[in-house]
């Protein structure tokens, strides 16, 4: 059964919205966070906050033990919006090496991770620098 609080959240057209019982929808409030307030808490006044939140709660010690880190090859993908061989393809990444990175078989050298930065920072400029090449 779901809480009266629970809200179903989708991202259309680069906005979130919220979809009402009834299939229609309405943007989200896009506040702004107050950042000084937030670095002005304590540690105590931030942890009673996230137990006051039904939304958000902390992970157990065997929860955090259980979670995995994202390969970085995998985030600068995800982020650039490519699938592995469209990424591959388009960064002249051996596809096999890229699915070795991402599945942790193995790491980037420090030039690849320079690489997979630059990437990450301008992808539209490193396509235009390898089409030039």
């Amino acid at each position: 059964m779901r809480s009266r609080r629970t809200i179903r959240v989708e991202r259309r057209r680069g906005k979130f919205v919220e979809v009402l019982p009834n299939g229609s929808t309405r943007a989200l409030a896009t506040g702004k966070t107050d950042w000084a307030r937030v670095d002005a808490m304590t540690d105590e006044e931030i942890e009673a906050a996230v137990r006051s939140d039904p939304d958000a709660r902390l992970s157990t010690p065997e929860e955090l033990a259980r979670m995995r880190r994202i390969p970085f090859a995998k985030h600068v993908r995800w982020k650039v919006g490519l699938s592995q061989s469209e990424f591959a393809r388009r960064f002249q990444i051996p596809i096999g090496t890229l699915r070795d990175w991402e599945q942790w078989r193995s790491e980037p050298d420090q030039a690849a991770l320079a690489y997979l930065k630059v990437i990450a920072a301008d992808a539209r400029f490193v396509e235009r620098a390898l089409a030039a090449a």
